[in-house]
């Protein structure tokens, strides 16, 4: 058989994973659009307001996104269970991981949102332009109340979606999105009869939305049909030590992964800062434009965690194999094409955000290191989900700790700093972070899946610790 012949036939073996993938990707890419759509809608009207407003706004997004990346994440510590137990057919273990899950997730929230409140009074020692500091504290604030809605809003989620219905999620997301920016539109600029809030009123609009997401999402829960036999099992007796131990230990690594890779653009964020609110608002622009794909690959992660759990909760260990890697082919794509827009339309797209000729300038440039990196940022992503299908946490952890913190960061403030090549040299040093994130995260998968050749009616797979 000649090389291509074989090349034609592996693809062709992919395609029906390809197509369930993306069956349970496509709603879960919406929604993730949906959400940096209403990031969009905030910069793009805030950014009317002036450089020192969106600044201000991006610094404390740059502070806010660290605790909420923490904590959504914690809340998918349930996901491989839920969705391993589904596989399996074991319907009341769904119930118990969620209730399980609930309680965690509820009280690492409120411990959470105790530090970001405490986090305020640093925020003047940071090295930021005090002009951007009023602005910031005061988006910061309420942003913070609007993290208790989110994170039981993405309980319901993990339950939702561990289960293989990612349409529901869907419908809520893109309806309080709509409601959101519109509430951008009354509330930042005032209408019927309400004052102009300004930077205020973009932080009240996403608080709103979010306890109308939540909301939306209890009613769908206790109404659905779907979930009336998992329902039916929550209740306070299906607390279990044993489980409430099982998703902590899941949990926590998945969060700290998550904290490591958001407080490095975090991170970078605040670096960019140190050479001014022009350079902060170009970083701020450049960052969310690539949040953008970051979001729509992030949707195929999901589901790349929920059908490997699926199938290697059934048994069917080859074909865990092969949707975790079907998931990579499509990120790459996705990212590929995102890559090859942003070096396209690169003096163009930071338009959208701002008229300040300097700020355009200086994000265009970053979008050509953004560009590079979409690949890599693909490929770690994919990986990664797969991972934590597997429940394999503890070895991401400890390589993210290494390619972001160990290596990417120290990067970015020599190129930024010593090197002076500014906001440029900083997203530089994110280029290799997530170089070497994506070589290990795929390299694991690959090791841990290479011996899964064939499918076992038996739940468990060998070597999963190895």
């Amino acid at each position: 058989m000649q090389p291509f012949e074989r090349i034609g036939m592996n693809i062709k073996s992919y395609i029906p994973f390809y197509r369930r993938n993306l069956s349970l990707a496509i709603p879960v890419m919406i929604t993730q659009a949906g959400q940096i759509i209403v990031q969009f809608a905030d910069n793009i009207m805030v950014g009317q307001l002036g450089t020192g407003q969106f600044a201000g706004v991006g610094f404390a997004n740059a502070l806010f996104s660290i605790g909420l990346v923490f904590c959504t994440c914690f809340t998918q510590g349930t996901i491989p269970f839920i969705g391993q137990s589904f596989g399996r057919g074991e319907h009341k273990k769904v119930s118990e991981y969620f209730t399980n899950g609930l309680l965690l997730d509820a009280l690492m929230c409120i411990a959470i949102m105790a530090i970001m409140f405490a986090v305020i009074p640093f925020m003047d020692h940071m090295g930021q332009d005090p002009a951007i500091l009023g602005y910031a504290k005061e988006y910061y604030r309420i942003m913070v109340y609007s993290l208790a809605p989110f994170v039981i809003f993405y309980v319901i989620r993990a339950l939702t979606e561990g289960v293989g219905n990612t349409k529901y999620t869907m419908y809520i997301t893109v309806f309080c999105n709509i409601l959101n920016i519109f509430l951008n539109w009354v509330l930042i600029f005032g209408h019927f009869g309400i004052r102009p809030m300004g930077v205020e009123g973009a932080a009240w609009a996403t608080f709103i939305s979010r306890c109308a997401m939540l909301g939306i999402g209890i009613v769908i829960l206790l109404s659905g049909k779907l979930y009336r036999r998992y329902l039916g099992d929550i209740r306070l007796s299906a607390l279990n030590m044993k489980q409430f131990m099982e998703v902590m230990k899941t949990s926590f690594p998945i969060s700290f992964q998550g904290l490591i890779e958001v407080t490095t653009f975090s991170l970078a964020g605040i670096m960019a800062g140190w050479f001014g609110a022009v350079a902060m608002a170009a970083h701020q622009a450049s960052q969310t434009i690539i949040t953008f794909s970051f979001m729509v690959a992030q949707g195929v992660g999901v589901a790349a965690t929920i059908r490997v759990s699926h199938q290697y909760g059934e048994g069917r260990l080859a074909d865990a194999r092969k949707a975790g890697f079907a998931a990579s082919h499509i990120s790459i794509a996705l990212m590929a094409l995102a890559g090859i827009t942003f070096i396209l339309f690169n003096d163009l797209i930071p338009l959208i955000f701002t008229k300040d000729p300097q700020v355009v300038e200086i994000a265009a440039r970053l979008l050509y290191v953004a560009a590079a990196f979409q690949l890599f940022d693909a490929i770690q992503l994919s990986a990664l989900a797969s991972l934590r299908a597997l429940a394999d946490v503890k070895w991401p952890l400890v390589t993210s700790i290494f390619s972001y913190y160990i290596v990417g960061i120290p990067f970015a403030y020599i190129a930024g700093t010593t090197f002076g090549l500014g906001p440029v040299g900083i997203w530089l040093g994110l280029l290799v972070g997530l170089m070497l994130a994506a070589v290990l995260f795929l390299y694991r998968f690959n090791k841990l899946t290479k011996g899964f050749t064939t499918n076992n009616p038996k739940p468990g797979a060998p070597g999963i610790n190895a």
